[in-house]
């Protein structure tokens, strides 16, 4: 019972602050715009399987007279629970205008209509959906022969996995990944620390009763994770494949992303982690901390403007323009 109630105030707690900074933007005009059709067009709801939150708005650029086209991928956040395309708009016209087509997609919510929905199964939808978003880009006209990745919160965290899980079998290379405040990785000790002042985190005891971050890592797996696989160590296993920064190697793609150091909705920790994978692999990346925010990145707009220059510089030099 413990467990239920500890999964469910963790989504809820997720899926309130994932959207503060992604609704806010500090930096005024610098990076929105006047959408309109000289700047490009979107088609919207279009499917990519059969169920009901299978589908994704493209957008293209209206310079269509190139040979190739680079996409980029931006995927909502809501905690796995809520959360829309349509949030992202402005941010999927900004990428359109700087050349690239972009796509927003959605996936199958965690809900008491769909229970048996998670983060593995949401991250087999957008795997599954990209060669239908490469289709339809080629219909309209816009040869995509590279991509990148990217999205808040819990979108962030599936665009990591396909980046770092997904990338080999991508259709068309996959050249960088970008976003902030998504979830890497589940180590036990990682989780237990939210809350804590990040300087100063806790230790796993071997006695406690971690059954309730055990329901949660269930939930969040769709596999049946106890007490006893978290203090042996065996959980691991089963969170590898919701776990981006256990899939890093050598030929990871270059990253940008950001976290907030008082995160209480994920672990702050498990960012460290991803950090540490990516500079023991020798790949690109930008890890930007928010010393003074939480998951909404709220209190540190010096960072947001450096987050900003930063996936710009490697949009233009990753995927080019």
């Amino acid at each position: 019972m413990w467990g239920f109630i500890y999964v469910g105030a963790f989504i809820a707690a997720f899926a309130v602050s994932a959207v503060i900074k992604l609704t806010y933007n500090p930096l005024g005009d610098k990076y929105s715009m006047h959408w309109d059709d000289s700047v490009g067009t979107v088609y919207s709801d279009l499917s990519y399987n059969e169920g009901a939150a299978n589908k994704f708005d493209l957008y293209v650029p209206s310079d269509s007279g190139k040979e190739n086209y680079g996409l980029v991928v931006y995927l909502h956040a809501g905690g796995f629970t809520s959360g829309d395309k349509a949030d992202d708009v402005e941010m999927l016209q900004w990428l359109c205008s700087k050349g690239y087509v972009a796509a927003g997609i959605n996936y199958t919510l965690f809900s008491e209509e769909h229970p048996q929905a998670n983060v593995y199964t949401q991250s087999m939808e957008i795997r599954d959906s990209i060669p239908f978003v490469l289709e339809e880009a080629e219909k309209l006209g816009y040869h995509i022969d590279r991509m990148a990745m990217s999205g808040g919160s819990a979108g962030h965290c599936l665009a990591m996995l396909y980046a770092y899980r997904d990338a080999a079998a991508s259709p068309v290379p996959v050249k960088m990944v970008f976003g902030a405040v998504g979830p890497s990785c589940f180590y036990l000790e990682d989780w237990i620390n939210m809350g804590c002042d990040p300087k100063h985190p806790i230790s796993v005891d071997s006695d406690t009763d971690y059954s309730g971050m055990a329901g949660l890592f269930s939930v969040m797996a769709g596999r049946a994770i106890t007490n006893n696989m978290l203090m042996n160590g065996a959980y691991l296993d089963e969170v590898k494949d919701i776990s981006a920064a256990m899939w890093v190697d050598e030929n990871s793609v270059p990253s940008v992303f950001a976290y907030g150091a008082w995160d209480r909705a994920q672990a702050f920790s498990a960012s460290k982690r991803l950090d540490a994978a990516l500079t023991e692999h020798g790949v690109p990346h930008e890890y930007i901390v928010f010393e003074h925010s939480g998951h909404g990145l709220q209190n540190d707009n010096s960072q947001y403007a450096q987050f900003m220059v930063k996936v710009t510089e490697y949009l233009e030099k990753y995927l080019g323009t």
